[in-house]
């Protein structure tokens, strides 16, 4: 409900009528002396729903998983000094997936920028760690500017590479009376790569002539909503189909030309050797998706995205497409139709074989956490959006066995930093109110932000947390056995998960078996309420090959010579 009260326009207002023209419907954050003015013209405008997380951290990473699952523009607000150092480690993970987010955070007031005397919440140099954090940072430096600043920064937090931008405002300038000026002439050109969608013919031909495509998708087909385009093309070739983390619903993982995200698995690297073409589509080629850049791919390489400098960055392409994935594999499609081009039954059984290969070499490593992956997705709608923390199931099976079979249902850590999945999974439930949302946990990075557990509470968020209790930090404590033959400052103390969760308005559960898992996450679907499942993983047993961490991960901390 909007607030009708007489009061000059200000700055704030500017920021928050920026955001509204911009389709902004839900803002993260904590208030703070240095952003009071935003947080108070936000109430008297009333259409944009406020978050309150508990850490500036936990705020980022709502609105990172709020964008990724909506594929909207994420808003996160919070203070300056240590309130805006909080948010820096989920800003670079927002950074490394690439998620459209604005931030804005408040600076000291201007007179006493860069003097060190002391202001509160004063930094040395606040503009240049946010830069460090994000795609880009900027500081308001004109309040007469503002409507053109703001709506810069979503521009280009929106436009491919779209990453975070954070926008700084000094507290004086937030309340400073301006005119309320019309920006309708001067809008931005596009938030979108617009291209003519120009396919050469010699990308044609080598598409037209390979026997043996192999499609590598990434999270630039999600991002570009070229998930229809990118399933044509690959019928269209009968082409294996590979999906980075980020990629993952790009293609429904059920299909049979999904091998999905096995790129380091020796069968999957070993029918890459045989390949005659690769065409990647928005792919970042990461390094411990791609075992250090050591996974082989064809010589023949054809690279689509929409950012140039990611061209050759990691593998060579011979020839290097730039624009947006869905006019660029639309455009292809079509050229294909033209060429009459028709998949080879006998490569399909090929592609169809080694999709079987690596589901069931991984299975055979699981042991008793089979029953848990099988229950998950016989119980779980097709739409649910899976979250993953970095914790062993989730890398281990999470990340692969549980078929993802829409865009935006996967959501996981690029940067690979640990406890963001909580507050990630709350943001990603804000936007999608009427899907199931569940998290995969570990019990030691789940700390870092347990807190957030009230914020999902106080929303009445129907969040369904699997939190896997092995009292440490399991992938370390695999690394470090295989790498030393010993384990060092892994082990911690749990407390009592379920008591924990059920203070913060949680239902809870521990469990201690397959069976019981299946029938408290039916439970949980059910109810609809903020629901946690602590896995007794000592109870529950090992898995039948314990996890070493990405490949190649124990070799690298072993010492050698240089």
């Amino acid at each position: 409900m909007k607030i009708k009260e007489k009061i000059e326009f200000t700055t704030a207002d500017s920021i928050v009528k920026e955001l509204v023209l911009a389709g902004v419907e839900a803002a993260f954050g904590i208030v703070s002396i240095h952003n009071m003015p935003i947080y108070d013209a936000i109430l008297r405008e009333g259409s944009i729903k406020l978050i309150c997380s508990r850490g500036e951290s936990g705020a980022v990473n709502m609105a990172d998983g709020y964008a990724r699952a909506t594929g909207k523009l994420g808003v996160v607000i919070t203070s300056t000094g240590t309130g805006a150092g909080n948010a820096a480690g989920s800003l670079v993970e927002a950074w490394a997936a690439g998620v459209p987010l604005l931030h804005l955070t408040g600076e000291v007031a201007s007179s006493y920028l860069g003097t060190g005397r002391g202001y509160i919440h004063e930094c040395k140099d606040q503009l240049s760690m946010m830069s460090g954090a994000c795609k880009n940072a900027v500081r308001l430096r004109n309040p007469a500017q503002t409507a053109a600043v703001v709506r810069k920064a979503i521009t280009e937090a929106l436009t491919a590479p779209t990453g975070p931008v954070t926008l700084e405002i000094p507290i004086d300038y937030q309340s400073a009376i301006i005119e309320d000026l019309s920006l309708d002439g001067v809008r931005e050109s596009s938030v979108e790569i617009k291209s003519n969608a120009f396919i050469p013919e010699q990308a044609v031909q080598k598409i037209v002539a390979a026997r043996r495509p192999v499609i590598w998708a990434g999270g630039g087909v999600i991002s570009a909503n070229a998930t229809q385009e990118l399933r044509k093309l690959a019928e269209i070739l009968g082409a294996a189909v590979i999906t980075s983390q980020s990629g993952k619903g790009s293609i429904p993982e059920t299909h049979e030309q999904c091998i999905g995200h096995f790129a380091a698995y020796e069968p999957t690297k070993e029918f890459l050797r045989n390949a005659d073409l690769l065409i990647s589509v928005g792919v970042r080629f990461r390094g411990n998706e791609t075992s250090n850049w050591k996974v082989p791919v064809p010589e023949e390489h054809i690279a689509i995205d929409a950012d140039l400098q990611a061209i050759n960055r990691n593998y060579k392409a011979t020839l290097g497409l730039v624009g947006d994935a869905k006019d660029m594999l639309a455009a292809i499609n079509q050229k294909l139709e033209e060429n009459s081009v028709q998949a080879e039954l006998s490569y399909i059984e090929e592609v169809r074989s080694l999709r079987n290969e690596v589901r069931a070499q991984l299975r055979e490593t699981l042991g008793p956490y089979e029953q848990f992956v099988d229950g998950m997705r016989e119980i779980l709608p097709f739409d649910t959006i899976l979250v993953r923390d970095v914790t062993v199931q989730a890398n281990v099976w999470g990340s692969r066995l549980f078929e993802i079979r829409e865009p935006r249902t996967s959501i996981h850590a690029s940067g690979g930093g640990i406890g963001q999945g909580l507050p990630t999974a709350i943001g990603a439930q804000k936007g999608c109110p009427d899907k199931t949302v569940v998290l995969m946990a570990g019990d030691g990075g789940f700390m870092v932000n347990v807190g957030e557990m009230v914020t999902a509470a106080e929303e009445n968020l129907p969040v369904i947390i699997v939190l896997f209790d092995d009292s440490g930090y399991g992938v370390l404590r695999n690394i470090q056995t295989a790498a030393y033959g010993r384990q060092v400052a892994v082990d911690l103390l749990s407390p009592d998960f379920v008591k924990l969760a059920e203070s913060m308005h949680f239902n809870a559960v521990r469990i201690g078996s397959g069976d019981e898992f299946v029938s408290e996450l039916k439970k949980a679907k059910e109810r609809r309420k903020p629901s946690m499942i602590v896995v007794d993983m000592e109870a529950v047993g090992p898995m039948a090959k314990p996890f070493g961490g990405p490949p190649g991960a124990a070799e690298a901390f072993k010492p050698k010579k240089l």
